[in-house]
């Protein structure tokens, strides 16, 4: 930890992460000079002595605690990896977290912090709307576990949300909460989430605050500040940011990590080497592709926003009138981001001809990579919800959602204009028709 703290300042200064991000926790005499960390591409370790492996299982175990300075060994990859554990350091970085752990997929890293922290009896307070993925496991999973999902959204107050966990009281062991909420972008407010967690669980077993920050972490938005005990994020998406792979990562505290940390062990969910090597090598970049989306992303919401076939557009850069979801933003978020949802006129027959019509912007579901991506929510990514909840929830029928990438801006105008021309042009052919 020494070694860390020295290579993270310099002249007793702090560095920055995006600075940090090209050397930390490696140096290159550690691996014949290579400038970038090499990828250990190994199942097992080599014990120098049947007794270092003893006590490096005592440790991995649990069964005693380490003596002062003293580190659990490399063992075997389903435990330990130093590919992981640099990207692991290096994730750490963003959010001012004491610890992380990298996940095979954004589910796995989900479900494994879950599963970590609840038992059968207990309750998962969610916000919604989420991930369709999450919304299935908190709702369909979990309950073959004794655990029950409740969901609370946008109108509940902090105080009902308060009296909520009061109510559920011991039983209440983890609140669950996605923000910005995929597709919709509605912002939940933190601090109150914390509060509201602090009125369930027990003394000797609190209800923890597991915040899904994907949206718009790790640069602009940061979960642990405001009272989230534990920070997860599908590392699929802006973490990753190139559609080449698949990976999640779960932040926080070294207590509870541990405890995260051992389910990950034995449910085998961690992340393999070469996928934490392309992670460290998209993490050089992370704050460029991002800062580059959310410009871009600003530009085009604008544009949205003025056209006649957009009845209304979800971005968090136009929350003027909505005085209660500005306030939230200017809390906790340090940028819009680069994820916009709209309603084009009409319902799912014009979203899809929409959708169609794109040439530059690929029809595809998952977020955050370089290229812009469109998805249509009700019918895709969350589909596996019943329609009249979906409603409930602000998806609706019409809604398209689009990632914004690093392309030029008007060069992605470009496409969305003449998608909707073509939209335009299909809803008058039948008219023509009726007086030629």
């Amino acid at each position: 930890m020494k070694q860390l703290h020295e290579q993270a300042h310099l002249n007793g200064r702090p560095l920055k992460p995006e600075s940090l991000m090209m050397s930390y926790g490696f140096k290159p005499e550690w691996s014949e000079g290579a400038i970038k960390c090499p990828i250990f591409q190994t199942s097992t370790f080599v014990f120098n002595s049947a007794e270092e492996g003893k006590a490096f299982f005592e440790l991995a175990y649990g069964l005693r605690q380490p003596a002062p300075e003293e580190e659990m060994g490399l063992i075997y990859s389903r435990l330990n990896n130093p590919s992981l554990e640099i990207l692991e350091d290096r994730l750490t970085l963003w959010d001012g977290a004491e610890d992380a752990a990298s996940f095979a997929s954004g589910m796995a890293a989900i479900s494994t912090s879950l599963l970590a922290l609840l038992k059968p009896g207990d309750v998962v307070l969610h916000s919604e709307p989420v991930y369709g993925g999450s919304d299935f496991f908190l709702k369909q999973v979990l309950p073959r576990f004794g655990i029950t999902a409740e969901g609370f959204d946008l109108h509940t107050t902090p105080e009902q949300l308060q009296e909520r966990a009061a109510a559920l009281g011991e039983k209440l062991a983890v609140l669950f909460v996605e923000t910005p909420a995929n597709p919709t972008n509605r912002l939940f407010d933190l601090q109150a989430c914390a509060a509201a967690a602090r009125r369930g669980g027990t003394a000797q077993r609190p209800c923890r605050v597991l915040v899904d920050n994907t949206f718009l972490g790790p640069v602009f938005q940061h979960p642990l500040r405001h009272g989230a005990d534990l920070v997860i994020y599908s590392a699929t998406k802006f973490l990753g940011g190139h559609s080449d792979l698949i990976a999640g990562a779960v932040l926080g505290s070294k207590a509870l990590m541990k405890e995260v940390r051992a389910m990950r062990t034995f449910m085998g969910t961690m992340c393999d080497p070469n996928t934490g090597w392309m992670l460290m090598r998209s993490l050089e970049t992370l704050k460029l592709r991002m800062e580059r989306a959310a410009q871009s992303a600003r530009v085009i919401a604008d544009w949205l926003r003025e056209h006649a076939q957009v009845t209304r557009t979800y971005y968090l850069g136009h929350l003027q009138d909505d005085p209660a979801q500005q306030a939230i933003f200017e809390q906790q978020c340090l940028s819009a981001g680069s994820m916009i949802s709209f309603d084009i006129a009409g319902g799912e027959a014009e979203a899809f001809q929409f959708l169609n019509s794109l040439k530059l912007i690929k029809l595809a579901v998952s977020l955050g990579g370089t290229e812009s991506l469109a998805e249509h929510p009700a019918s895709m990514t969350h589909s596996d919800i019943e329609p009249a909840t979906q409603r409930e929830m602000g998806i609706t029928a019409s809604m398209v959602r689009l990632s914004i990438g690093v392309e030029d801006a008007h060069d992605l105008i470009a496409d969305l204009d003449q998608a909707f021309n073509q939209v335009q042009q299909q809803a008058v052919a039948p008219v023509a028709a009726l007086h030629a």
